[in-house]
């Protein structure tokens, strides 16, 4: 029997309030639209992040150590503007902390030497990703969304996260493991989240056509280019998400600590928010590539193959 849109079970697994946004909205908003049901895990508070916002600069981690909480209602926000219902807390609000990072010699993000022991860098591999395996075998996702081995720029969290939700996965499959935690479930399709290349150098074109050299700087849009950014080769999917850029870009402003939508990067978008975020990319982890567009050789739809 062929699945209805209803019948569709997204999960989407991140690391901090605001990652699930800037990489996923517009794919969260469509889902939910047509009917899917979309669940977001989010594994810390985001506890150390930069706070952009003079006013909450008390709320800092070495100040009032408020952030985390502000988060929270941050990303309710959000979501509410996505239209999803269902978003969730690894553990719990607070069962792990974000861990920081620095920035290594090669200009990617890592852990620093001061990473706090409840800290989710320092999370148990398995106790971890037996609060996720409870969720997939409750939810029975079709198809799962995480970063790639590399948490796309390096960030100890986002790497967390993937190996997190790959072992979960792994796991939930298996009958005979953990039968307390419900009964076994293999998520059919799994992708990790990518950034075009060629989409990438059309917008840093762009930017530098219009006399901006400051965002994006040192990137050139013929020259090299970072590891979170994804050859086109190894791609597998693209949603075209263009009727729900304004949707995700409203989603991204309420992460106002997070995000400045008025200078850099964030900036760039709302020139061109169709163009710059309503396509998202991804690349198939696990799982058959199903059916795919004839022009572009890559899935439309995440659940491709599986009707």
């Amino acid at each position: 029997m062929a699945q209805t849109p209803s019948d569709r079970r997204l999960l989407l697994v991140h690391a901090h309030p605001d990652d699930e946004t800037i990489n996923n909205g517009a794919t969260m908003a469509k889902y939910v639209a047509e009917g899917a049901h979309v669940t977001l895990i989010t594994c810390t508070l985001g506890e150390e992040g930069e706070i952009l916002v003079p006013e909450i600069e008390h709320l800092a981690s070495h100040a009032e150590d408020g952030l985390g909480e502000h988060r929270i209602g941050e990303l309710a926000a959000a979501m509410a503007e996505l239209g999803v219902t269902d978003h969730r807390f690894l553990g719990g609000p607070g069962r792990f902390r974000d861990s920081g990072m620095v920035w290594d010699d090669n200009g990617g993000a890592t852990a620093g030497d001061d990473v706090r022991e409840d800290s989710f860098w320092r999370a148990d591999l398995l106790e971890a990703s037996d609060l996720l395996l409870q969720v997939i075998r409750e939810i029975r996702p079709q198809v799962l969304i995480t970063y790639d081995q590399y948490g796309g720029y390096g960030h100890p969290d986002h790497i967390q996260a993937h190996r997190v939700a790959t072992y979960a996965t792994a796991l939930a499959a298996v009958p005979s493991y953990r039968t307390d935690l419900g009964e076994p479930w293999d998520i059919a399709k799994v992708y990790w989240a990518a950034l075009s290349e060629s989409r990438m150098r059309a917008m840093l074109r762009d930017v530098r056509a219009s006399g901006d050299t400051e965002t994006f700087e040192g990137m050139d849009p013929d020259g090299p280019l970072p590891p979170f950014i994804t050859p086109d080769k190894l791609l597998s999917a693209t949603i075209d998400g263009t009727a729900y850029g304004a949707t995700k870009l409203t989603a991204m402003r309420a992460h106002a600590s997070q995000i400045d939508m008025d200078s850099g990067y964030f900036s760039v978008s709302r020139r061109s928010a169709a163009d710059s975020w309503g396509f998202e990319d991804y690349r198939l982890a696990k799982g058959t590539l199903g059916p795919v567009d004839a022009e572009t050789g890559l899935e439309s739809d995440l659940f491709a193959g599986l009707d």
